[in-house]
This record gives structure tokens, C-alpha cells and sequence, in this order.
């Protein structure tokens, strides 16, 4: 296990804490709410227009989305976009992802959920998947059980209908070794793509499940973006991601808190270096990093010094979220995972963050997702955008901004 502090970095999916002490729980499906208005008549539309076996269906635009972004004119301020994001975004039963969901709800927010494509192939197919430079069926995180499966189809679902992005964390999750994730060329990303398409768009024939409504989008349009495991391999990544048309990738590590700019042609929203109480230096915005820097090789730390471990990362969240709305406005990007390491203080910390930034006192704040984030990037006046690239770490927005 490396360091991770401002030096380096690793980022884990749903089932990688199986090698250190197993994820807890079980937990049933849970009906749907009752819905109505767009998201009804999306469901209504899906039924109707099945893709392929019947795993995903075409029900138009996504629901729950903002307005039409608008133009920032030169001297304006620009809003403080946050973005809370989910490597894996699996259901394992301890339910976090309905957690999360239900959150988002409360407080207006869209999140980003970046899928594992193998969390919706059961362990009993895992013949199936074939990754780059490993052995057919291999993973380093682990095939949920036919139960989660099922567990997070339901909630992949109605995230979608609820406004939520669903981008993708591809498969196998490879992050050392001859097989990293960081030694594979293009042609191992496209066929890795397109196996985690296959597993999301082909569940039906892999599961059998027949009593599960579809993925009311037709996943091949609906994926722009993407979460590299352990953030690594981006570079080889892009020609494809630009191919295949994505519009953005979040993989990039080590970012820090300015204004994005693009790679390859893409939006490139990497994981930033935010303030850590109580230290010199920073940590990147993501539970895991701030765990390695807590608890260092383990996800089970002594519980004594959770309250104060969790006040540290609620702490950290904030005084990054703070120093961008008060300086440059730069987008704040959270990157997280459905785990409960060291007691679950992670998630505490995620949401009492997204709670304290979500209050009225801040102004202009817009919970998004990556994709919405992206489309309004791209609406921007590329002279205006400019002129906020300028803007370094902590330096203050002010209407002479321009080109």
C-alpha cells in the first residue's frame, strides 16, 4: 500500500474493503415511491421502447433536471458548483446508496454515480468478463451476491429517475501489478468499455432476474464520463474516452482548486487539494485519502479517535468547499465511496458537509452532477472561461475577470 497524502494517492470501489475486514449487512430491495410528473411519464415512455434484451429502455430525456444554462456575462459571478460523486455505486446491503439517494432529495442535490459494470454480472457469469491483462473472470473487488445485484439495479434505477448521472468505474478495478489499470493501452480501455457497457445494458440475460423493471436510458448515449480506478491510467484513456464521445473524466489526480480546462477534448475534473486541519500539507477530496492519512493500511482504525477522525473530514470538506466560494468560485469535487470504514465516519462527514453547504446562507450554490456541471461548461463564453483559469488557488473573484 503506498502513501497517500499530497504525494500519492488510491482510490477504492464498493467490495474493496473485503480484503481488509468485509463490508456488514443485508438489506431487501425497497419498492420504488410512487411517482409522478416527469419521472412518471419517463417510466410510462420506457415501457414502451425496450433496447436490446430488455435491460435498459429509451425513456427520453431524464427527469429531474435544471433549466437550460445560462450564458455568464463578462463581470458576473459565477455560481459555486459542487459536485458529490460515488466510485463503484454499488448497493451491498448496508444501505448507503438509498441513504444518499434520500439525502439528495432533502437538499435539492444531483451526485454523480460512477457504476462498476461487474456489480450487475453475478459471480456465477463472471466467466464473462474478460479484462485486459489479467485472467479471464479476475476482479480485485469482489461480484456481489445475486441480492445486491438486484439491490443495486433498483437504486441505479431511480437515481437515474430522480435526476442523478450515471457514468461508469468500469470493471475489475486493477490497480497494481502487470494488469494495472495504469499499463493498459487504448485497445485494453475500449474493450474494457465495452464490457462494462455490455454488463449494464445485457443484466437481463446474465440474471435472469425477469420480475425487474429496465434501466429507463439507453446507456450507450447516457455514458459521457468516467472515474479510473484508483485514478490512474487517464492518459491512455482519453484518445478512446474522445472516440467514443465522452465529455468529460474525472480520473485525474493531484487537481487542485481552480477552474477546469480540457484534455483531449474533454472536461478534465480532477480530484483537488484541499485544506486538512491539522496538518502542513493538503488531501485530496476524497473519503479514501483522508482515511490513508487517519488510519494509514487499515479501514478499521481504533474507534477512540473516530469522533475526532470524523470531525477532521467534515472539517476538510468544508474548508474546501469555503475557500472556493469565498475566492474564485472554482467547482468543488467531492469523490466518495459506499463503504463503512473506520465505523461509517466517512459518510457522516459527506453528509453533514453536503447538509452545511446546501444551508441558505450560501448563495448561488448548485448541487449537479458532473454532467450538468458539463453542460454548463460548455454553454460558458470561452473568453469568460479564460479569464476564470486565471484565477489561482484562493485568489479572489472580482468583476474585472476577462479575457
Amino acid at each position: 500500500m503506498r502513501d497517500i497524502s499530497r504525494r500519492g494517492l488510491l482510490g477504492w470501489g464498493v467490495g474493496a474493503a473485503a480484503a481488509l475486514g468485509g463490508v456488514a449487512g443485508c438489506s431487501s430491495t425497497a419498492a420504488p415511491e410512487r411517482r409522478s410528473g416527469p419521472a412518471a411519464k419517463a417510466v410510462e415512455r420506457a415501457k414502451a421502447r425496450p433496447i436490446g434484451d430488455g435491460s435498459t429502455a429509451d425513456a427520453g430525456p431524464q427527469p429531474n433536471q435544471p433549466p437550460e444554462p445560462e450564458r455568464l456575462e463578462p463581470g458576473q459571478k459565477p455560481p459555486q458548483f459542487v459536485i458529490f460523486s460515488w466510485d463503484g455505486a454499488g448497493e451491498v446491503g448496508n444501505g448507503l446508496f438509498p441513504r444518499f439517494r434520500k439525502l439528495a432529495q432533502d437538499h435539492n442535490a444531483r451526485m454523480t454515480f460512477f457504476l462498476s459494470g461487474l456489480y450487475l454480472l453475478p459471480e456465477s457469469k463472471r466467466h464473462h468478463y474478460k479484462p485486459p491483462n489479467n485472467p479471464v473472470g479476475a476482479s480485485d473487488i469482489g461480484y456481489l451476491t445475486d441480492e445486491h445485484v438486484r439491490a443495486t439495479l433498483m437504486n441505479v434505477r431511480e437515481a437515474w429517475l430522480e435526476g442523478h448521472e450515471i457514468g461508469t468505474h468500469f470493471n475489475g478495478h486493477f490497480c497494481s501489478g502487470e494488469g494495472s489499470v495504469g499499463r493498459w493501452e487504448g485497445e485494453d480501455w475500449e474493450s474494457e468499455i465495452d464490457q462494462a457497457v455490455s454488463f449494464v445494458t445485457e443484466w437481463r440475460t446474465n440474471t435472469g432476474f425477469g420480475d425487474l423493471e429496465p434501466l429507463p436510458f439507453d446507456y450507450r448515449k447516457e455514458l459521457v464520463g468516467a472515474r479510473t480506478p484508483c485514478l490512474l491510467g487517464q492518459d491512455n484513456l482519453l484518445p478512446t474516452a474522445a472516440k467514443l464521445g465522452w465529455r468529460y473524466d474525472a480520473s485525474s489526480p493531484g487537481g487542485t482548486q481552480v477552474w477546469p480546462s480540457k484534455k483531449h477534448g474533454l472536461w478534465d475534473f480532477p480530484l483537488q487539494q484541499i485544506p486538512f486541519p491539522g496538518h502542513s500539507f493538503e488531501v485530496l477530496s476524497m473519503d479514501y485519502n483522508i482515511l490513508a492519512n487517519q488510519s494509514k493500511n487499515t479501514t478499521r482504525g481504533p474507534s477512540i479517535h473516530y469522533p475526532e477522525w470524523r470531525q477532521q473530514a467534515t472539517d476538510s470538506y468544508l474548508a474546501g468547499f469555503e475557500r472556493a466560494y469565498e475566492t474564485n468560485r472554482a467547482p468543488f469535487f467531492v469523490g466518495n465511496h459506499f463503504e463503512e470504514w473506520n465505523g461509517g465516519i466517512y459518510m457522516d462527514a459527506v453528509e453533514e458537509a453536503l447538509k452545511r453547504i446546501a444551508d441558505d446562507q450560501y448563495k448561488d450554490v448548485r448541487l449537479v452532477s458532473f454532467r450538468q456541471f458539463t453542460d454548463w461548461m460548455d454553454a460558458q463564453d470561452p473568453a469568460v472561461l479564460r479569464g476564470l483559469r486565471r484565477l489561482e488557488v484562493g485568489e479572489k473573484w472580482h468583476a474585472g475577470v476577462a479575457a
